[in-house]
């Protein structure tokens, strides 16, 4: 069995950091949140994750396929059906991604609770401090 790479995160030209970008991003967290579930056409995607413009997840998909975490399949109909789903390397990213949606849906009240009273110890513009 080979040593695992010498990889450092922390380093300024590690490649790992494009993977880090790229699951930073929210668009690329629902969207293999949901092909997790199941493949998935390209218009049933855009109709579920709301605020998700076409262009965007055509170009999240795209990366996500380029990266080897999302396949795409077109089916010979006219026109012509695309179907994605999630490979088995994007499958053992998308159960940590799961816990991620997890935490944010249970502890945004928490966050926002935080944000308020971090904003109201804020000096105001136009206001002595």
């Amino acid at each position: 069995m080979n040593a695992s790479p010498p990889w450092d995160a922390y380093a300024a030209e590690c490649p790992t950091r494009m993977v880090l970008d790229r699951i930073a991003d929210k668009w690329t967290v629902l969207v293999l949140g949901l092909l997790s579930e199941h493949p998935w056409r390209f218009n049933a995607l855009l109709r579920t994750i709301e605020g998700l413009s076409q262009k965007v997840l055509s170009q999240t998909l795209k990366r996500l396929e380029r990266d080897g975490l999302v396949s795409r399949t077109a089916f010979a109909t006219v026109p012509v059906t695309v179907e994605y789903a999630i490979t088995p390397l994007g499958a053992t990213l998308a159960s940590s991604l799961g816990a991620l949606i997890d935490w944010s849906e249970r502890n945004i009240e928490s966050v926002q609770a935080a944000q308020r009273a971090f904003d109201a110890r804020q000096p105001h513009p136009g206001r002595a401090a």
